[in-house]
């Protein structure tokens, strides 16, 4: 025999886990937030671009060619940008405590999609040394590429720019709040299902039918001798007093 399962059971599975359901929620929501907040050091970014285009005078007509020749040169100077000819001469300008090694992975290359722009991104814990990064990337790259390919094509369209209440892009509190409770929703909804997938035990007269297939005649109600006492101790106390009263009378 198949054994189906109904919205209304799925609904009353998630009624009786709740709780458990919103505790993992909360707890993957406070994680998150005391991690992102806390725990992972704030890392700002900082940007410059650079136009790759031959230089001319103005007799010299606009040519086609070259324009490709350049874009074909971009993916090039990507890859010597942040190579040690570059990066080395950055550290020793900004007199850094790291290697080449170590400032690549901070400096990402990105062109414009068909065109000649070449951005050029840092990343750092501190703002001004980022914004510091990428400039000294971009004049020492503008410099270097004449010695190294004999081409003077590379100019300078924008210098990275500290502004006045520079924001990191990452971590993003919020985001990783939010993403923490979607998380620690499904975790939680899917351990009720499994626990209830798990619990085998009867406790109801619907279980006994669900499971043994068998009709239920009848039911013992569960009575608290206690609570029972109690009940019988107030009948006699008010039988007692109604007594009391009809005599008064």
């Amino acid at each position: 025999m198949e054994e189906t399962i109904s919205l209304k059971e799925l609904f009353q599975t998630l009624k009786k886990r709740l709780s458990l359901i919103i505790i993992i929620t909360a707890i993957a929501a406070a994680t998150s937030g005391l991690i992102s907040f806390f725990v992972l050091t704030p890392i700002y970014q900082s940007s410059t671009q650079i136009l790759v285009n031959q230089t001319k005078n103005d007799q010299q007509a606009f040519n086609p060619g070259e324009v490709q020749t350049n874009l074909q040169l971009i993916n090039t100077y990507n890859v010597i940008i942040k190579s040690p000819a570059i990066l080395d001469k950055v550290v020793q300008k900004l007199d850094l405590d790291i290697s080449s090694a170590q400032l690549k992975p901070m400096i990402t290359v990105a062109s414009e999609q068909d065109s000649q722009v070449v951005n050029i991104n840092a990343q750092n814990e501190d703002p001004k040394l980022a914004a510091q990064i990428a400039n000294t990337v971009a004049s020492t790259f503008q410099t270097e590429i004449v010695n190294i390919m004999k081409v003077d094509n590379v100019s300078i369209l924008s210098k990275a720019d500290l502004g006045t209440d520079p924001s990191p892009i990452q971590p993003k509190p919020l985001m990783n709040i939010a993403i923490a409770i979607v998380i620690g929703l499904m975790a939680g909804v899917g351990l009720a299902f499994l626990l209830e997938y798990l619990d085998n035990t009867i406790k109801t007269e619907e279980d006994i039918e669900k499971h043994l297939g068998l009709p239920v005649l009848g039911a013992i109600t569960r009575i608290d001798m206690e609570q029972e006492m109690q009940n019988q101790k107030n009948v006699q106390t008010n039988v007692a007093r109604t007594r009391g009263e009809s005599f008064g009378s």
